[in-house]
Order: structure tokens, then C-alpha cells, then sequence
């Protein structure tokens, strides 16, 4: 038995608090360029309707009636006020992703193993995964005012995982350990993190598609108008779930062969393995109803509540419910 390193343990603790901290201040600069693409956004729309009446030939005094007139080289320093802004920002959450991915990999050294021992491991390891995907995915500028929805959740598990879910490094229990572990553990815990930044996008599409772009209303308006239209929102969604469900499916498959090989059966009905097998059939039946133009509307919907068992997955069925899977630390 490998003895821990109790120093590679603190800085993985170290890195892991450092990283919390530089997201928590891109959502903070996240907020800040969200609200002042929004006044962009505004600005943009009234000049283009104020030139809809120029051209219209409506009277002087229904133009000024409508807005104030806008000044042009005023709102042009806003935009690029918040295209420098926007580039800070993604160059801070891909520093907060490195120091991220760091401090999982520290925690892997200081144990000797891979860092999937217990639930506080996973949940880092999947949350970086996260971040990693999203990051990757919102490269252009128009999608960056995704970060405040998506930072806000991950955020929250980090925390989550840091104050409660905490475990002191340690070697994993006798039934896992196994060459299976990180085979097995890191396909499911890639798929849950494309799955993650998935579900959020259908979430985002729902609000999108009830406040079309030009005739937003109300609270919700206000929050959808800098987001991109439902079809990207939609196109997003669909490209990460096309990746989820075989990435999924084959951290089941590798999950059966290792019950096989630890338990001497293939599948047993245990709830982790039941709620992961549900899951995995949400995402097949959210991409087969995306595809049937019936089921469209219902598709992202479908989306959500994957996205929705998978967290039940992660926390219910780990910290409550007792199974051959009860290696969370917790119980």
C-alpha cells in the first residue's frame, strides 16, 4: 500500500480553493460584461429603429418621441469596452480550469491512484470536466454570455464538494481497487460533464424560445436578451448530447464487464446502476425525439430532465440510498 503524501495532499486542497476563487471572481466579471452587452444590445436596437422611421419618413417629432437620439461613437467605445472584457474573462475561467485540473491531478499524485476514491474526488473530477467542455465549446463571442448560467451551478458543487463532500486523502477500499477504476469511472465522469454543459443549454434554449430575440418582456426578457437565439442554444445542446450518449453508454459497458470480473455478474439492478441505465435512455430518447419534427418541442424538455437524473445520480443515489456502489466516503 502506497504511503499518501500528506504535501501534494494540501496542495491539491490549495489549488482546488484557488480555482473556487477565480471562478467566483469570472462570474462576478461574467455578470458585469452580461449586463453591459445587454445595454449594447439596447443601444443597437434603438438606433436600428430610429433609422426604420428616417426611412420611413416618419415626422421629427415621432422620432424624438420614441428615443433620445443615440450617440453612435459612444455606444461603439461600449462594444469594445465589452469585447475587452468578454477576452479577460475567457482567459481567467481557462486559468481557473488549469489550476482546476491541477489540484485533481495533485490529489491523484499525493494518493497514488487515480482521483476517483470517493464522491469529493468525483465531483472535482467531473466539475473540471465541465468547465473544460464549456470552455471549449464557447469560443465565439456571442456565446460568452453562457459563463454566468454555467458558472453559478459549478460553482455551487465546488463548494458543495469542498465543505461537505470533503474526504482526507486516502487509499481507496479493497473492491475498487482495480485497473477497471479509472478505465470505467473516467468515461461515465467525461460523459456527465459533456451531459452537464448539455442540459444547461436546453435549459437556456426554453427560456431563448420563450422570449424571441426583438420581443423580449418582462423579468425573463431582460435575463434572455444577451443570450444567443434558441437555434444556437438548441444546436449547442444537441452537438454535446451526440457526444454524451456513446461516451455514456461506454461507461456502462465498462462498468458491466468490471461487475462481471468483481461481482461475478454483468448487471444486478443495483440503483446506481439502474438510475445511470435510465439516464443513458433519456439522452438516446431526447436526440431520437430531436430528430422526429412531432416530438421537437418536447425534445430539450427531455434534455433537462436527464440532465436532471443524472444530478439525482450523482447525490441521491450516492449519499442516500445504500448499494454495491457506496463508496462515496459518506456512508
Amino acid at each position: 500500500m502506497l504511503a499518501i503524501d500528506q504535501n501534494l495532499s494540501n496542495f491539491s486542497d490549495i489549488a482546488v480553493l484557488t480555482a473556487a476563487v477565480i471562478y467566483t471572481v469570472a462570474l462576478f466579471m461574467s455578470m458585469v460584461y452580461y449586463v453591459r452587452i445587454q445595454a449594447v444590445i439596447d443601444a443597437r436596437r434603438v438606433q436600428v429603429k430610429q433609422k426604420e422611421l428616417v426611412g420611413a419618413g416618419a415626422p421629427i417629432e415621432t422620432r424624438s418621441e420614441y428615443e433620445e437620439p443615440v450617440d453612435s461613437e459612444a455606444v461603439a467605445k461600449q462594444e469594445r469596452f465589452v469585447e475587452r472584457l468578454g477576452g479577460m474573462l475567457q482567459s481567467l475561467i481557462w486559468l481557473g480550469i488549469a489550476i482546476h485540473v491541477a489540484g485533481c491531478v495533485l490529489r491523484g499524485l499525493a494518493t497514488g491512484r487515480f482521483p476517483f476514491g470517493n464522491l469529493y474526488e468525483y465531483a472535482l473530477m467531473i466539475t473540471a470536466g465541465a468547465m473544460l467542455v464549456a470552455a471549449i465549446f464557447i469560443q465565439r463571442k456571442e456565446h460568452r454570455t453562457l459563463w454566468p448560467w454555467l458558472l453559478v451551478p459549478i460553482l455551487a458543487l465546488v463548494f458543495y464538494a469542498y465543505t461537505v463532500l470533503y474526504a482526507e486523502s486516502a487509499p481507496v477500499v479493497p473492491a475498487l481497487q482495480s485497473y477497471w477504476l479509472p478505465v470505467h469511472v473516467t468515461t461515465v465522469a467525461l460523459g456527465g460533464s459533456i451531459g452537464i454543459f448539455s442540459g444547461i443549454a436546453s435549459v437556456l434554449h426554453l427560456l431563448r424560445e420563450s422570449q424571441p430575440k426583438g420581443r423580449e418582456h418582462g423579468f425573463l426578457g431582460k435575463l434572455a436578451k444577451p443570450l444567443p437565439s434558441a437555434k444556437k442554444l438548441d444546436q449547442l445542446a444537441y452537438r454535446t448530447a451526440v457526444i454524451t450518449l456513446p461516451t455514456l453508454g461506454l461507461g456502462i459497458v465498462l462498468g458491466a464487464i468490471w461487475a462481471e470480473s468483481a461481482w461475478g455478474r454483468f448487471w444486478g439492478w443495483d440503483p446506481k446502476e439502474t438510475v445511470s441505465f435510465a439516464t443513458w435512455i433519456l439522452y438516446a430518447a431526447y436526440l431520437h425525439a430531436r430528430a422526429t419534427p412531432s416530438w421537437r418541442k418536447a425534445a430539450p424538455w427531455i434534455n433537462v430532465i436527464a440532465l436532471a437524473t443524472m444530478v439525482f445520480n450523482l447525490f441521491f443515489i450516492n449519499m442516500v440510498v445504500s448499494g454495491l456502489h457506496s463508496y462515496a466516503g459518506l456512508n
